[in-house]
């Protein structure tokens, strides 16, 4: 009996040493794993990209929260970090916007001209840079670009959106939409007045009224 006991013991002794040198072995590992910085990627991933849209700019669209923006600093464009929009969800039957609006009194009678250079991954649907100028509730003019829209995986290119702002106008809204999955950055955002040899790139925009009736008989 005292032998199957000591046997028994030692049996006992051998699992605890090696339970302690698995335990060691599974701390110098992660002591390692520290040292050589191997979970130091997904900490500078995490780091790279804020949560929030930038000072100035919100978040907006039909699906918002289907959405996320934010300041990337990785992903550069001539030395500066970009703006990224990003969808959130595989599918979604809406849009996100990283937009702003101004008040219209410094550009009333003016052509004004939104230019900025995008890059997109994967965008399953389309994106584009758009601007809507306002009176009151009603919009007077507007392009999103959808008639020569940004899609799938493209490289850094300069678009411009060109619009009029009659005398009479209260606002005018911009900034760069993502409609389905994706992702787009944004960066290089200038607003400035133009003169009139530069076109609009909405010259008929859906949104404004007729001065008088049309086609009444269907003929066109």
């Amino acid at each position: 009996m005292n032998l199957i006991a000591g046997k028994s013991r030692q049996t006992r002794l051998r699992s605890c040493l090696s339970i302690a040198v698995s335990f060691c072995l599974f701390l110098g590992s992660c002591e390692v794993s520290t040292d050589f910085g191997l979970d130091r990627p997904l900490l500078a991933q995490a780091s790279d990209q804020t949560h929030s849209a930038p000072s100035g700019w919100l978040l907006a669209g039909s699906k918002p929260a289907s959405y996320r923006t934010g300041v990337d600093k990785a992903i550069l464009h001539e030395g500066q970090p970009s703006a990224y929009l990003l969808s959130t969800v595989p599918t979604t039957d809406g849009f996100g916007t990283l937009m702003q609006s101004i008040d219209a009194a410094n550009y009333a009678g003016k052509r004004v001209r939104l230019r900025a250079s995008v890059k997109s991954q994967d965008v399953g649907e389309w994106a584009g840079m758009w601007m809507r100028v306002d009176k009151e509730r009603a919009a007077v003019a507007f392009d999103n670009m959808q008639d020569r829209a940004i899609k799938g995986t493209q490289p850094w290119s300069t678009y411009d959106v060109v619009l009029d702002v009659p005398e009479d106008a209260t606002a005018i809204s911009f900034g760069i939409l993502l409609a389905g999955s994706g992702e787009v950055w944004v960066d290089h955002v200038t607003f400035e007045t133009v003169g009139k040899e530069t076109e609009v790139t909405s010259p008929n925009p859906k949104h404004a009224l007729s001065k008088s009736p049309v086609n009444l008989n269907f003929s066109e």
